[in-house]
């Protein structure tokens, strides 16, 4: 999960991705009950895919926590994990009946739903997004109102930059993202879009110290989510119910507990990320409360609420990205939530 993800698609490219994602075949046989069976229940597990948004990393730690510690087959589940990437369209593929489970950001989710898609959120992956802006820390650049005139490589018409320049009342411009830290590394006033868990640790690692403002902090807030199709929802509550309290637990054991076959899983996957890369990923989750939220504000791993997402749909208005609010019920469910993971909740 790097800055490539940060690429927001267009409703053309949205749409075809779609007819892309309906005229191929599928990567996983869907709801098909697999040879294998519950050790505890004795019922043949259920095969479903979960995709990733982008290769396997530390963010992504919690379903692999799960999948190696057999968290998810407790639950009655064989699960596969498919690595993402730059031509792989997580929303249509689920919306479309190729994949069983993704995951995103819920403003995306909304706006495909308003496109189309029958998408419903079921939980929250992280109550905060790991989105951000890296500066140099001796740089000019402190704060948001800071950007006045400045330039800033970024993700080209994402909604937090409208967010920004409404809401601090500045103005920048933007330039569209390379993926890389080549120029932020010989420009101190260079300024870039970044995953706040992994751009910095490049940085640092070459000798440049580094200031980040998370953008969750600036007040554009939207949920990371895991998301489902309808469809396959209303025909499997309980296996929905399954992965939603099963990936909860994997992260819980991953941030809290031993997650050494979790990590060297991921790495298997994706050599370049290395045990140093790996412990400044999770720090930074944990740090800025990423996952689990802050317990002062109520908030809890899993957790969605009608009041942030009622929220996130006043804010997309305001930014004339939605011409008006969508029922809550189009594109979010709180019923798959276990208790403890609902507001209030125990």
């Amino acid at each position: 999960m790097i800055s490539t993800i940060f690429a927001r698609s267009t409703l053309g490219s949205l749409a075809l991705a779609a007819v892309f994602a309906a005229g191929c075949s599928r990567q996983t046989e869907a709801a098909k009950p697999a040879a294998d069976v519950n050790t505890s229940s004795g019922k043949p597990l259920l095969k479903v895919g979960f995709q990733l948004d982008w290769y396997p990393s530390p963010e992504h730690g919690g379903h692999f926590q799960a999948l190696v510690k057999d968290i998810y087959r407790d639950a009655g589940l064989d699960v596969t994990i498919l690595a993402g990437g730059p031509v792989v369209y997580p929303l249509p593929a689920v919306g479309t009946g190729r994949m069983e489970f993704a995951m995103g950001r819920c403003d995306d989710v909304i706006l495909a739903v308003r496109q189309g898609l029958p998408l419903l959120i079921v939980c929250a992956q992280m109550q905060h997004d790991p989105q951000a802006i890296m500066m140099h820390e001796d740089g000019s650049v402190k704060t948001f109102r800071d950007l006045e005139g400045k330039t800033v490589m970024g993700g080209v018409g994402a909604n937090w930059i409208d967010f920004v320049q409404r809401h601090y009342h500045v103005a920048f411009n933007i330039i569209p993202m390379d993926y890389g830290v080549g120029r932020f590394m010989t420009n101190r006033e260079f300024i870039q879009q970044c995953f706040i868990t992994n751009e910095p640790y490049f940085a640092e690692l070459n000798g440049v110290k580094t200031r980040a403002l998370l953008i969750a902090s600036g007040g554009y807030d939207p949920y990371r989510v895991i998301f489902t199709s309808r469809s396959f929802a209303e025909k499997h509550p309980d296996a929905v119910r399954g992965f939603v309290a099963a990936t909860i637990r994997g992260y819980t054991e991953y941030l809290h507990g031993d997650a050494s076959a979790a990590r060297a899983r991921i790495q298997a996957e994706n050599p370049s990320q290395s045990p140093a890369l790996m412990d400044y990923s999770i720090a930074a989750m944990k740090r800025y409360q990423l996952v689990e939220g802050d317990p002062a504000k109520g908030e809890r791993m899993g957790q969605i609420t009608p009041e942030r997402m009622t929220a996130m749909l006043q804010t997309l208005v305001e930014l004339k990205v939605l011409d008006a609010p969508l029922p809550l019920e189009r594109f979010v469910s709180f019923d798959f939530l276990p208790p403890e993971a609902r507001a209030g909740g125990k």
